[in-house]
């Protein structure tokens, strides 16, 4: 749901500051106009400030109430924020890329045409004016690093090579924020070329410096395959983005929970076997687990609870699943709801609309933030077993390894292969016990390795 800018007014007129002291008001005197500050909302309870991704709206451009004006990285996603009244954008204060902290002035709203001078004399006098972030800015002769990856540079070049898409609107008019338009003047760059990565096919100040470097490569010399990864200066700090910042926050609140781990061994051969037949139909492994295990937390609700005030613990009404998803800068948790009453093949569905969003950064707030439950499986990459770190305001968490062949002594005192796999679980020890966990996993096991109960 798009966000709704706060602002308040300044009034620009001698007459209206001296009616606001007057006790008996003149029936002359009239609010001629209004300067409204437009504010950095807070788009999470965990948002301390944000980054502004792309103006969608010009200064100068008339705005209605309830249309989208910016767009707004906050430390989970990126959010269309709407204006709250009807006016101009007299002035940005912020430019794309540039982070304001939350409640402090992005732009001014000016109420007609004629108090825009006015604001943007305001703006300089405040000197509030933010220069985008280092990143923003292009050398005027770029450079293509030897090591550059050959997949990336491709997928410059075919961004280059398009010649229609959203923003251009079939080739007549190009749809650019105001920075990326500025870019695109200062660097040469053709606009009516560029694939525009913003809401709606709009083109961003990144998309003008991947068709300076695709512009680049296609003049160089053909680049030969490297196996090396580029590398980073050597003594080099890099700031947070903010998404690793709110991800730091979190994970140092976890350190005040007291904890422990319960590891298990599960067999996987029949899930395996269920897997093999319906993954034609569009089911994925991680709507399988995140089935099972809320199948398993409807049995045992103790785990699917949350203890936040240290004083009292929550038996969550809905089992959520949240999967940990690793994207560009940052890890993010998009949420499996009620995922014990949705059937496997919508879950699959849901879950692949999830990672499309997470990794566009286009996530809501609900689509994050309401998991009971966690899941994190690095498995994919071959690793047997790790442990997770708790999640706040979560009951536990689950870490689920890769599913191997292992030797086993069957009930029958012979030897056999059977494919197995680790998850191991954090919970939180004021709440969940020993026995709680112990109960659930085998649960859990159960399902597994059985898993019939999974495609109903």
């Amino acid at each position: 749901m798009s966000q709704l800018l706060n602002s308040s007014f300044t009034p620009t007129t001698p007459s209206l500051r001296r009616q606001c002291h007057s006790l008996t008001p003149r029936k002359s005197t009239q609010i001629q106009a209004k300067i409204r500050e437009i504010f950095m909302p807070a788009l999470s309870s965990t948002m301390t400030e944000g980054k502004i991704v792309s103006w969608i709206k010009s200064e100068g451009d008339k705005l209605s109430k309830g249309e989208s004006v910016v767009v707004v990285e906050s430390d989970k996603a990126d959010m269309d924020v709407e204006t709250f009244y009807d006016g101009y954008l007299a002035a940005i204060m912020v430019e794309e890329g540039g982070v304001a902290a939350v409640g402090s002035a992005i732009a001014l709203l000016a109420e007609t045409e004629v108090e825009i001078a006015q604001a943007v004399s305001k703006a300089k006098d405040q000197g509030s004016v933010s220069p985008a972030a280092p990143s923003q800015e292009l050398p005027v002769e770029p450079k293509v690093p030897d090591s550059a990856p050959v997949a990336a540079v491709a997928k410059a070049a075919e961004a280059l090579t398009a010649s229609t898409h959203p923003a251009s609107e079939g080739g007549k008019r190009v749809v650019a924020s105001p920075y990326a338009k500025k870019l695109a003047k200062e660097l040469n760059v053709d606009l009516s070329g560029v694939v525009g990565s913003g809401p709606m096919g709009r083109v961003v100040a990144k998309d003008v410096e991947a068709a300076v470097v695709a512009s680049a490569v296609a003049v160089a010399e053909p680049v030969m395959p490297v196996t090396s990864a580029p590398g980073v200066e050597s003594g080099s700090v890099v700031p947070f983005t903010t998404m690793q910042g709110a991800v730091s926050r979190n994970m140092v609140e976890s350190l005040g929970v007291p904890t422990f781990r319960v590891g298990y061994t599960i067999t996987t051969d029949a899930l395996d076997a269920l897997y093999k037949k319906i993954k034609s139909k569009g089911v994925t492994m991680t709507a399988l687990l995140a089935k099972a295990t809320a199948l398993a937390l409807a049995k045992h609700p103790v785990v699917n609870s949350s203890c936040r005030d240290g004083k009292s613990f929550t038996y969550n009404s809905n089992i959520n699943v949240a999967v940990a998803v690793a994207i560009d800068g940052g890890l993010i948790t998009p949420v499996l709801q009620n995922a014990d009453k949705v059937d496997i093949y919508s879950l699959s569905r849901k879950w692949k609309e999830l990672v499309d969003k997470a990794r566009a950064k286009q996530l809501q707030p609900h689509e994050y933030s309401t998991g009971t439950f966690t899941l994190s499986n690095l498995g994919m990459f071959g690793v047997d077993r790790f442990d997770a770190i708790l999640p706040p305001g979560t009951g536990a968490i689950m870490a689920v390894g890769a599913s191997e062949p292992a030797v086993v002594a069957t009930k029958d005192g012979r030897i056999g292969m059977k494919t197995q796999m680790q998850v191991n679980v954090t919970a939180d020890h004021r709440v969940i016990y020993g026995a709680d966990l112990a109960q659930f996993l085998q649960t859990l096991a159960k399902i597994i390795e059985d898993p019939k109960d999974l495609t109903f």
